[in-house]
């Protein structure tokens, strides 16, 4: 006997529970495959992610509370857009988390860690020697995290992704200002090398040069393109 409503031979599939979604569309977020002031269409939303229209509110309004989407009455909900002041204060936050999570790395870290943070550091230079600055940049983006995972830091851990998470504009524009790779190369290896050493005080130091350095690409990346919705520039 088939139920009504379903065809003989067609499996019905149950709906994603909220955490899977939100766990889906953050990443998306963070991956920068939803774009700045991108709508998040409700209808669209569930039957992409085979889901309740109820789930997507909620999932909306908790992605919402993390700065990460605006909902407007009437229009729905899109992504939010970050503009350069309120990016240099977030990678300023960063700076003082990042800073701490590489002092515990470097007390922390195993060899295992140690291993793959210096294997995505030798992925860079061919990388950059080759001009694949947005490989280049996710490689970055590894490479910081790796850092981070190893640092057993969870409150740090925590905090440093809601931060990032809002910063998917700016992921890229810092290592398109001239002269910056080379000199991000170079902020990183002696932050690696640090790590590597075991040397707290020099990696926290190494750390906070660099995300310095990330601030001022910010102001020289806002300068060279002053419309705030134009992508990564």
């Amino acid at each position: 006997m088939v139920t009504p409503g379903v065809r003989k031979g067609v499996r019905s599939e149950s709906p994603q529970p909220a955490d899977a979604v939100y766990v889906q569309l953050h990443h998306e977020l963070i991956a920068g495959d939803l774009l700045p002031q991108q709508r998040l269409v409700e209808a669209d939303l569930c039957s992409r992610l085979h889901t309740s229209r109820g789930t997507v509110r909620a999932v909306l309004l908790r992605l919402e509370h993390e700065g990460l989407v605006v909902r407007e009455p009437y229009r729905g909900a899109h992504v939010r857009v970050i503009d350069e002041r309120e990016a240099v204060e977030i990678t300023e936050v960063r700076a003082v988390l990042e800073t701490l999570a590489a002092r515990h790395a470097a007390m922390m870290a195993t060899e295992d860690d140690l291993a793959a943070i210096r294997a995505i550091h030798a992925e860079m230079r061919p990388l950059l020697k080759n001009g694949d600055l947005l490989a280049y940049s996710d490689a970055n983006r590894r490479l910081h995290a790796r850092i981070v995972e190893a640092s057993r830091h969870a409150t740090a851990q925590r905090l440093l992704s809601e931060l990032k998470a809002q910063l998917v504009r700016y992921q890229y524009r810092t290592v398109l200002v001239p002269g910056r790779p080379q000199q991000s190369w170079a902020e990183h290896t002696a932050l690696v090398d640090a790590i590597g050493h075991r040397d707290p005080d020099r990696a926290a130091a190494a750390m906070m040069a660099h995300l310095s350095g990330v601030v001022t690409a910010l102001h020289a990346a806002a300068g060279r393109d002053a419309d705030p919705a134009s992508g990564f520039g």
